[in-house]
């Protein structure tokens, strides 16, 4: 089964050793992952360089690899920032509303999800709780994103987390086009399964088997959440999808099938 995975954070060396381009295709290695979408660093990190200018050079020499950008959401020009995320060749933008402490819905956001909607860029958002006014992230907002740009399409990692689940449930089911099929909001399935070590973001085997009840696999996403998850734990989120009681062709539309569509991958 071929494997195109979502949700990879990628660093500079002296930032962080494990989390680099290299380190990562070496978890691919271990993991049977054939290709994979790689976060640049976020800003607020307090970079001295611009990382989407980095990860597009990374990124020349791994085919296998597909570059998302990131936003200085509290910088200048935004439209201009996404232009550039699409004429470097990267196919989305990660967002990540509570740690860049930003509103869903403020009109900061807004001016990024028009300027993606245009380029054709994917947005991928985490979603559940992480410490910031929840106010500015509750995942019911996100149907505000959907309403208002409804060419833009999304991802909602982690499905809300523990807390947020049914919120997230509800967004895509309302989002979800019965008639022509169409839906552009996304289910991340991103460290979900490990009551451990991610118990914020924990769904476990019951709440995904009620998401694809409710909605459809062709809606889900993988994603490894590296390098916050090693080779082991990332193959064994790989085995309990594998354990779904789905079709084979159901669990490579979850694994890569889904991803390389909606992105225009070839897998």
């Amino acid at each position: 089964m071929k494997i195109f995975a979502n949700h990879a954070h990628v660093f500079r060396r002296d930032q962080r050793a494990d989390g680099t381009v290299s380190a990562l295709l070496e978890v691919m290695d271990k993991t049977g992952i054939e290709k994979c979408v790689c976060f640049a660093p976020f800003y607020e990190w307090g970079l001295d360089y611009n990382p989407n200018l980095w990860m597009a050079e990374e990124l020349k020499a791994h085919p296998e690899l597909t570059g998302f950008g990131v936003v200085d959401i509290h910088g200048q020009d935004l439209a201009g920032q996404v232009r550039e995320i699409r004429e470097l060749g990267l196919k989305g933008i990660k967002l990540h509303p509570a740690f860049q402490k930003f509103a869903i819905d403020g009109p900061e956001a807004f001016q990024v999800y028009a300027a993606a909607q245009e380029a054709g860029l994917f947005l991928s958002f985490h979603t559940g709780v992480h410490w910031h006014r929840i106010k500015d992230y509750q995942p019911l907002l996100f149907d505000e994103v959907a309403w208002n740009f409804p060419d833009l399409k999304f991802s909602m990692e982690h499905v809300g987390g523990y807390c947020f689940f049914n919120e997230a449930l509800a967004v895509i089911l309302n989002n979800r086009a019965e008639e022509t099929g169409k839906c552009n909001v996304y289910a991340g399935l991103t460290s979900v399964f490990d009551n451990d070590r991610n118990r914020f973001w924990y769904l476990g085997q019951e709440k995904v088997r009620t998401l694809l009840h409710m909605t459809s696999d062709e809606l889900c996403l993988f994603g490894l959440d590296f390098p916050y998850n090693n080779a082991e734990k990332i193959t064994e989120a790989i085995e309990e999808i594998l354990r779904l009681p789905i079709d084979e062709d159901a669990k490579q539309r979850i694994l890569g099938g889904n991803l390389a569509r909606v992105l225009g991958v070839d897998l």
